[in-house]
């Protein structure tokens, strides 16, 4: 195969793919290539000539990459959650233009124009899938387990609007935070909200 074959493979293989962030590791499985050296060169490339981007080093993106997928790449496991899943299911009005995750540790990143904040949670929690749907790459809380990730992490939080929350579910979701302080505060919020 020609070089300039294999370079078409490559781009071919990143476009056809269903995702939009990749690693270097990612592409590699990809297209069965052994030599990082030589791919992260071919990658390079293709950053030069804006076929692919580069918003942070290890990262290669499409172009127009989907944010909420860069959220959950950035730092595994993590997973979409807090003020932006609150947001957009109308439980919380304040607009905050952040990408809000739940992940192994605390810590705020800009990518070009975007935010992407991470708050830490005990490993315990982190790993359970209950309360999370998997679309397309990208991992995210349901209001419910954001609505309790928030509360866990934030003693005293103010919420707009409880009612879109399927309560029995809150319910069914709350064991996993082993916490009676937690316990307590949400069925006081419940039950007066």
């Amino acid at each position: 195969m020609s070089g300039s074959q294999m370079k078409k493979d490559i781009l071919f293989s990143i476009y056809s793919n269903n995702r939009s962030v990749f690693t270097l590791t990612d592409i590699a499985m990809l297209i069965n290539e052994s030599n990082f050296n030589s791919l992260n060169g071919k990658l390079n490339y293709y950053v030069s000539k804006g076929k692919l981007l580069r918003p942070r080093k290890g990262f290669y993106v499409k172009v127009g990459y989907n944010p909420e997928e860069m959220a959950c790449a950035l730092y595994t496991p993590s997973y979409i959650s807090l003020e932006y899943v609150l947001q957009k299911y109308g439980i919380i009005f304040q607009y905050d233009e952040r990408i809000t995750a739940i992940s192994y540790l605390s810590r705020s990143i800009e990518i070009g124009n975007r935010t992407y904040a991470y708050r830490k949670v005990k490993g315990e929690i982190l790993v359970v899938t209950q309360g999370l749907n998997r679309i397309e790459n990208i991992n995210m809380a349901t209001p419910e387990r954001a609505f309790l990730d928030t509360l866990y992490l934030n003693k005293d939080y103010y919420f707009d609007n409880l009612n879109p929350l399927n309560k029995e579910l809150v319910y069914k979701l709350l064991p996993l935070y082993n916490s009676q302080v937690l316990t307590i505060r949400v069925r006081k919020l419940l039950e007066n909200g």
